[in-house]
């Protein structure tokens, strides 16, 4: 029997998440990735220099960044035309190796659950871009970068970011790839806060907007978390005023415990509870001040592997845009979608803590209140926020579904309420 037409079946397999861990999750044949000797190979990430320094980047909140270079990864073939292209905005520590392997590569891209072929972004269909974003460590210019007025990295004297800029810089690598419109542009956590800053200001760039376990206004416990994390880095001694890649050290422990304290909201309770409870890392526990708990020496595994991948200071950078961003609070924030609005599906996970479904309701009803053709689903998980990146049926379908589905009108070019689907309370709370 072929696998397309099997019947369902339990499984378990190794996911691996945005930040690196690795935990079971249960699935089925319909859900399974290729099996062994099935992978499916992606092309390497390519870089591009969309500003110069005769041309710079002019920042929202003021100076301005060049050259500006952009890595990227595409996935699927583009329609003759141009018209099934979807944009994929990654999360805080995420990079453009969203789906697939690259020769030699042990796991896949870190969003392999909802990209490639068959995937609910089906790359036999659509085709796929992701970049890493501006202010990351992955090949797109970020502090890390070297400054060329100085010949030093730019460390603390890079500007401060803004939301916006993201937009402005993928906008510029869609026309760097000659994509008119895009058919969807989809994003998790700081991710699906970037497609909502851009639907608000370029609703006519996208047919659709997917937001994923999104905020459009941190709260006073989000920013606490994030302002712990980057006390933890800059108090560090090796952190050396920014300065530390030019001066050959590296500010790991404070690194390392951002990472694990970040990691801990990622994840709810019952999921910590379900994969170590109270277990002892050894056989008896002998107290003391070392890994005597499992999810001690979880944690600290976690910090030291993100110190492998990430950079301290893109870690402050893009963590500080996320605190700033409160777009509703614009004047005149919502008259560009009320005009013309995608169609947009706004998700959130019942275990979240770290943005609730509040977070999610709030985006569902000022797009409501401005006319935009809405779809909301809480999807029940209990496995956190990471559940955005997890093999999650009920939400990997609702994706799949709302990305097969017509575009619906336009705001302003129909008056057709919001959409919603089963389980959906149309953004009421």
């Amino acid at each position: 029997m072929s696998r397309s037409s099997a019947a369902a079946v339990p499984a378990e397999r190794s996911v691996r998440h945005e930040d690196g861990h690795e935990t079971a999750e249960s699935t089925t044949a319909d859900t399974l990735p290729p099996p062994a000797g099935e992978r499916w190979l992606v092309e390497p990430a390519q870089t591009v220099r969309l500003f110069t320094t005769d041309e710079p980047l002019r920042l929202a909140r003021g100076g301005r960044i060049g050259p500006v270079d952009v890595r990227f990864e595409t996935y699927g073939t583009l329609s003759p035309e141009r018209d099934n292209a979807i944009f994929i905005c990654h999360a805080l520590t995420g990079d453009a190796h969203a789906a697939g392997y690259h020769p030699g590569d042990t796991k896949p891209g870190w969003w392999s659950t909802m990209i490639g072929p068959g995937r609910p972004i089906d790359t036999d269909r659509f085709f796929v871009v992701c970049p890493n974003i501006l202010g990351g460590c992955q090949g797109t210019t970020g502090p890390a970068s070297v400054d060329p007025a100085t010949g030093s990295t730019y460390g603390l004297s890079f500007p401060i970011l803004d939301m916006s800029d993201f937009v402005v810089v993928h906008r510029a690598l869609c026309r760097h790839l000659e994509l008119p419109q895009l058919r969807a542009v989809v994003g998790g956590s700081l991710g699906g806060m970037q497609v909502l800053e851009w639907m608000l200001r370029h609703p006519d760039d996208m047919e659709a907007a997917v937001i994923i376990a999104a905020s459009s206004r941190l709260t006073a416990q989000n920013i606490a978390f994030s302002a712990v994390a980057r006390e933890a880095i800059m108090r560090d001694s090796g952190f050396h005023h920014g300065h530390y890649l030019d001066d050959g050290v590296s500010p790991e422990t404070g690194l390392a415990i951002a990472r694990m304290m970040a990691h801990i909201t990622y994840l709810s309770e019952e999921a910590l509870a379900a994969k170590f409870g109270r277990d002892p890392q050894h056989d008896d526990l002998d107290p003391g001040f070392g890994a005597d708990f499992a999810v001690e020496s979880y944690l600290r595994h976690q910090g030291e592997v993100f110190l492998d991948r990430f950079d301290a200071l893109s870690y402050l950078y893009l963590s500080r845009v996320m605190d700033y961003f409160d777009p509703f609070a614009r004047p005149g924030a919502t008259e560009a979608v009320s005009r013309r609005a995608p169609a947009t599906l706004v998700c959130s996970f019942s275990s979240d803590w770290r943005f609730s479904p509040d977070h999610s309701r709030r985006i569902v009803r000022r797009l409501i209140a401005a006319g935009a053709p809405v779809t909301y689903r809480e999807i029940p998980s209990d496995s956190g926020h990471d559940s955005f990146l997890l093999e999650v049926p009920r939400y990997l379908d609702t994706v799949r579904a709302f990305l097969d589905a017509p575009p619906a009108p336009r705001a302003g070019e129909s008056s057709a309420p919001a959409r919603n689907t089963p389980g959906s309370n149309g953004g009421r709370s």
